[in-house]
């Protein structure tokens, strides 16, 4: 709204008129348009950068401090400066550190909020995804699909820590959060470990499998070594001005998104390489697997340089554009609610 230059009578008869009218529960909208209908998004999450090797020991001690079974999931939220209390990354996804330690099962249970996990740090430990399980590798991007049971384990000798990404905002804001929890501590093997891979993740499927496009995928392991190889098969070549060699994760059998809310992306930037800056409206977290470099930013909350190493994590908001420069060969992980606004015809990219 443009300012009033309207007399003191004229803005206090307004004023009056504003406080009637909301004893029945309405308002003006002339009064919030351009908050509700901005000229370009103006998001209220923050950019921020989580850096792994100052957390570390935080997340261990929460292991000293309670039980995986005493928490049912050991995390700890990362949340966004901007939205603290909010139990959100973005403002349509959560993300946080999960901690389980060797000889423990985070008991099984589902829910309607979809899941991925993104293996950081340590080995022993295994994720069951409706009777599977499969051993979680670094780097490893694990799915657990809305309403699928899953439990995790530790077989091994050392902590492991995870990424979790969920659509918890979005399955909130639409009132349609449902959980259930196993009367079992964890699930009983149904299938052999990498059933799912030889089914669904060979580009073979099942004769009667007839997935819809907003299936979510039956492949529920996307192994770091396969991801690796094939990013290292494109890498010839100039890369992307904007994005290096990057590829997105697909449902084998539909070519949509792995999950209908959540999207994922794997990309390699060679020693020296320097994309263009990119903006686009789904805000997304990233993760660094390989290697190290620079991230700078700017956007509508003014402009920031990062330095990242291997498993930081740092969330660029909606409409920010992002540069990255690896200072050695690096790999970055990254998730967002692109497949979301695709659906609504809402996605935007814009490169500059």
């Amino acid at each position: 709204m443009q300012v009033s230059k309207l007399p003191p009578e004229a803005l206090r008869q307004r004023a009056d008129y504003y406080g009637r009218i909301g004893k029945d529960h309405m308002t003006p909208l002339w009064e919030v348009l351009g908050a509700l209908v901005p000229p370009q998004p103006r998001s209220p999450a923050s950019a921020h950068l989580w850096r792994y090797a100052e957390l570390r020991e935080k997340v261990m001690e929460a292991g000293r401090l309670i039980s995986a079974e005493e928490a049912e999931r050991r995390v700890l939220i990362l949340e966004n400066p901007a939205l603290r209390g909010q139990s959100c990354i973005t403002q349509s996804l959560y993300a946080g550190l999960q901690l389980i330690m060797p000889g423990e099962v985070a008991p099984a249970h589902r829910h309607t909020q979809s899941a991925l996990r993104l293996v950081l740090d340590g080995e022993g430990a295994y994720t069951a995804v409706d009777g599977e399980r499969t051993t979680m590798r670094r780097g490893d991007f694990i799915i657990t699909p809305a309403w699928t049971w899953h439990d995790h384990g530790n077989l091994g000798d050392q902590p492991v820590v995870w990424l979790d990404g969920l659509d918890i905002p979005i399955v909130r804001f639409l009132d349609a959060g449902f959980a259930e929890r196993s009367e079992q501590l964890s699930q009983a093997p149904l299938r052999p470990e990498g059933d799912a891979l030889a089914r669904y993740g060979a580009n073979m499927a099942p004769l009667d499998y007839e997935p819809k496009p907003a299936d979510p995928t039956r492949v529920f392991v996307y192994p770091f070594e396969r991801t690796k190889a094939s990013l290292m098969g494109i890498s010839h070549g100039a890369p992307d001005a904007h994005h290096g060699f990057k590829l997105r994760y697909v449902n084998p059998a539909t070519g949509a998104s792995p999950m209908p809310t959540i999207g994922s992306f794997a990309q390699r930037l060679p020693a020296g390489f320097e994309t263009k800056p990119v903006r686009c409206t789904d805000g997304t977290v990233h993760v660094c697997l390989e290697g190290s470099g620079e991230a700078r930013l700017s956007g509508l909350s003014g402009d920031r340089t990062w330095r990242f190493q291997e498993n930081d994590v740092f969330v660029v908001p909606s409409w920010h554009a992002l540069q990255l420069r690896a200072d050695r060969d690096a790999v970055l992980f990254s998730f967002s609610d692109r497949p979301v606004q695709q659906a609504l015809g809402l996605w935007r990219e814009e490169r500059l």
